[in-house]
């Protein structure tokens, strides 16, 4: 398994007689497979609500779609269930997939009773996920439909970043409308995972389907990128970095021993492209072809039971130019269109929380306007409608506002298997 490595800035020219110049430079990365690979064992943790309000249908779609998954997982592969309620247990302990039909009957035998504790669910969950981390690809689906009213959110918070720290990845899934949108995509974002909404009982089982081809791609693990800039090259202050594909993401910089800025990715996809796009600047440059920047992925490969690889680290060039013409990167101008849609609309969400409600529907509209120039027209509806309401005088239903999140965050939704 080797990894895509491709940089490039929104404009590749600089204007020299410019004394300050900001560029974005957007990172491509990719997992590329190759004949001799083997796949990578998945170690997945199922955390699952069952407290009173999933009672009927809802729990008896979520056990239909985790079935699905144990149906669907091959011998190698590990997988526990954990399940909450104002407590939480571990109701299939972390094993091989070597008795499918015993682990099905535990999870049938599930029934719906009391309230809701997020952070011991997850807290367990972190727990059998590690058990089965070495050479693997670990990711863990934590379900709910409702708040975390016996829970502590930052606890869950904590519990996401450890869950990072052990190279774990973290996805989320809404149930219904009264789950708490900003809690499941923090601990999503924190563990590099997904955030999904599934708004009726039906759509569980594509949902959970989505999310398992997706991590059946995973190839390579625990990857980081390391970035160092020329002298004269900064990153932005405020909010430097950021994922826009698969997900739209804030992500935090790490300083490494060598002064180097290195950015956590996590799971790496074969041929799924994740994105990263750096705010910088640039002082004054002479003339010419320059280095302003060097990247370089670190990353494990648990197929050849390898940790601690390196790619070449690869320069960054600007030419510098006395008569400038811009020279715009398509790629890079859809990256910056994707973090744009979100920023807008987190904007919006701040606004309407501060009883601007002319002010939000602005920035709706303008995260709008933002989804149709990228060609995401699934978004600019959602977007586009929500706005409108708020003109109207009307009140965002909860449904419209975790469509408004999801849209916000996702460039190009993935089908589910048919």
């Amino acid at each position: 398994m080797k990894v895509s490595l491709q940089p490039a800035l929104n404009d590749g020219n600089l204007d020299a007689n410019q004394l300050n110049s900001q560029r974005q430079l957007g990172i491509s990365i990719s997992a590329i497979a190759e004949n001799q690979d083997r796949n990578v064992p998945l170690n997945l943790c199922l955390i699952l609500d069952h407290s009173g309000s999933m009672n009927g249908r809802p729990l008896e779609t979520v056990k239909k779609a985790a079935i699905r998954l144990v149906d669907r997982l091959k011998n190698g592969d590990r997988l526990s269930v954990v399940v909450f309620d104002h407590r939480a247990k571990v109701l299939v302990p972390s094993q091989s997939i070597e008795d499918p039909e015993k682990i099905k009957q535990q999870i049938n035998r599930l029934a719906a009773d009391g309230g809701t504790a997020i952070d011991e669910g997850l807290r367990l969950g972190i727990e059998e996920l590690a058990k089965g981390k070495k050479d693997t690809v670990s990711q863990a689906f934590l379900l709910t439909d409702g708040e975390n009213e016996h829970g502590n959110n930052d606890r869950c918070l904590k519990f996401a970043q450890l869950a990072a720290s052990y190279n774990l990845t973290l996805n989320t899934l809404g149930f219904g409308d009264n789950w708490n949108q900003d809690i499941l995509e923090k601990i999503a974002d924190a563990g590099l995972g997904t955030l999904s909404y599934i708004q009726k009982p039906e759509q569980a089982v594509d949902e959970f389907n989505r999310l398992f081809s997706r991590i059946q791609t995973v190839g390579l693990t625990n990857a980081y990128l390391l970035l160092s800039l020329m002298p004269n090259v900064r990153l932005a202050e405020l909010k430097p970095i950021a994922q826009v594909s698969p997900d739209t993401i804030e992500l935090p910089l790490e300083k490494e021993a060598d002064g180097r800025f290195a950015v956590r990715l996590g799971d790496l996809m074969k041929d799924a492209e994740r994105v990263i796009l750096a705010n910088i600047y640039l002082g004054q440059l002479p003339t010419g072809e320059q280095a302003i920047a060097n990247v370089q992925v670190r990353y494990d490969d648990p197929a050849a039971n390898q940790v601690g690889l390196f790619t070449p680290n690869l320069p960054v060039y600007a030419r510098v130019v006395k008569n400038y013409q811009a020279d715009p990167n398509p790629q890079v101008q859809q990256s910056i269109l994707a973090l744009a849609k979100y920023r807008q609309t987190q904007l919006a969400e701040t606004k309407l929380q501060q009883g601007d409600r002319s002010g939000a529907a602005t920035m709706l509209q303008t995260a709008a306007n933002t989804a149709l120039q990228m060609g995401d027209k699934s978004a600019a509806t959602v977007l586009q409608t929500s706005a409108t309401q708020l003109q109207a005088g009307q009140d965002l239903s909860e449904s419209d506002r975790k469509k408004t999140r999801i849209v916000s965050k996702t460039v190009l939704q993935d089908n589910p298997p048919q």
